[in-house]
């Protein structure tokens, strides 16, 4: 081949590979996504956004904006419910979504189906944070009933993390003391008795614990817990385990009818994916939350101490039945915060 056709060639190839950049170019775009999620979840997706952004730039060549909104869980639903426009919903109890189906189905009624442990990449507990020392000997559930004890807990109308505080205890005092509902609902009375604010989500109670110095105990997720060792410092807090407590499992869903009008429909189901990759269940581990992956648990098992749990669908019933009887308007809760 003369020189002159060699140079022909590599021209017609320097100009091949220029159009398919072009036309590669072309394809990416910027695209948003809004996460509407619960209040103590902030840190993980703030960690979780730009390695999604990263890995999905990787993947498709698109550049991605991932907007965040808390809020105690209860309420950011029905915020969604009312409007705003969620791709992706991570609350931390299935009700949460649940009304996100019955509410003009924003959410696909199988949701739990499409992702791997019915849709939850984490999971946590509900712990005590205690003043350094644990001045006043806490130790276990009914150590919070004690007169003259102040307990800091969000309210469960509008915060899941105050609804599983409230069922915790509940099914503590089940499953630990008489058994009987009659003597579970009066050691959950006792106990809130001893709540002198109702903080609408979990952030706002652990700035009540520990910027206010209100209260003797914080009672919170595991996650929250360590996240506040870790800001505040390990020399005024510690972490108390009680006997038995709640299993938290967080759950995860697309708002189908958000992703439709906007077109994020894969987005945010890679969104939702990644969480459950290993990289993805790292950055949970990280944060506080149980994972799920075996193997990153593994590795993590000295940040997450043993704990015997119960669930609200093996112990209390399951979510629909406690909704109805504990946290309806006039149920069980607001006849215990009235009296």
């Amino acid at each position: 081949m003369s020189i002159a056709h060699r140079r022909s060639w590599r021209l017609r190839g320097l100009l091949a590979a220029t159009v398919l950049g072009l036309a590669t170019f072309a394809q990416a775009a910027d695209f948003s996504i809004l996460n509407v999620s619960y209040d103590v979840s902030r840190e993980l997706y703030k960690d979780i956004n730009p390695q999604f952004a990263a890995h999905w730039k990787a993947k498709t060549g698109d550049t991605v904006t991932v907007s965040q909104s808390h809020g105690g869980s209860s309420k950011q639903a029905l915020a969604v419910s009312a409007g705003l426009e969620a791709d992706v919903v991570t609350m931390n109890q299935s009700p949460d979504i649940d009304i996100l189906v019955e509410r003009g189905g924003l959410v696909a009624a199988d949701w739990r189906k499409r992702l791997p442990h019915d849709a939850t990449p984490y999971t946590t507990t509900s712990v005590f944070l205690v003043r350094k020392g644990n001045p006043k000997g806490i130790k276990d559930w009914s150590d919070l009933t004690r007169p003259g004890l102040q307990v800091i807990v969000p309210n469960p109308k509008t915060s899941g993390n105050g609804r599983y505080t409230y069922l915790a205890a509940w099914g503590y005092a089940l499953l630990e003391r008489s058994g009987s509902e009659a003597a579970a609902r009066d050691f959950v009375a006792r106990l809130f008795a001893n709540v002198p604010v109702l903080d609408g989500g979990g952030r706002g109670a652990t700035t009540t614990f520990t910027q206010r110095d209100v209260g003797d105990v914080l009672v919170t997720f595991e996650n929250e817990a360590i996240l506040i060792a870790q800001e505040l410092g390990e020399d005024k807090f510690d972490v108390v385990y009680p006997s038995v407590s709640i299993d938290a499992s967080a759950p995860v869903a697309v708002v189908q009818k958000v992703v439709a009008k906007r077109g994020t429909l894969k987005l945010a189901e890679g969104y939702l994916e990644f969480l459950f990759s290993a990289q993805g269940q790292e950055i949970i581990a990280k944060h506080g939350f149980r994972p799920r992956d075996p193997a990153v648990l593994k590795r993590h098992a000295r940040q997450f101490p043993s704990i015997r749990t119960f669930s609200v669908d093996d112990t209390l019933g399951g979510w629909s039945a406690v909704q109805k009887t504990h946290f309806a308007d006039g149920g069980v809760f607001d006849q215990i915060v009235a009296r």
